[in-house]
């Protein structure tokens, strides 16, 4: 019992950072973020979402502690706090495509005649 009760704030942790990687585009600003540090004047351009959006996209990843920000004159920049956060999407890409492939070859055996 002590070791579940020992566990769940790593649990709620887990779920946190899970929940706020839980909306495309804070996937691609991490994505974009990965080949290093971008002001938000080009993460607004790239990703394609209202200035405000971007904000509170930010704002999330910045929370978990996936980004930090830094001013650069008139701007801030963005860039991720560790390098694993590639690794991590990397992963997430692996499985995503075995899942798929998996949901593929299922598809296309229901839809082969017997």
């Amino acid at each position: 019992m002590d070791e579940i009760q020992f566990d769940q704030p790593l649990y709620v942790a887990k779920a946190e950072l899970f929940r706020s990687l839980g909306h495309p585009a804070r996937i691609r600003i991490l994505e974009l973020l990965v080949s290093g540090e971008k002001p938000v004047s080009v993460l607004v351009a790239v990703v394609g979402i209202e200035p405000s959006s971007l904000s509170q996209h930010l704002k999330v990843l910045k929370q978990t502690g996936l980004v930090v920000s830094s001013r650069r004159g008139n701007g801030v920049t963005y860039q991720i706090t560790d390098p694993s956060v590639s690794e991590f999407l990397d992963a997430a890409r692996a499985v995503l495509a075995s899942t798929l492939g998996r949901a593929r070859q299922t598809l296309e055996h229901l839809e082969t005649p017997k």
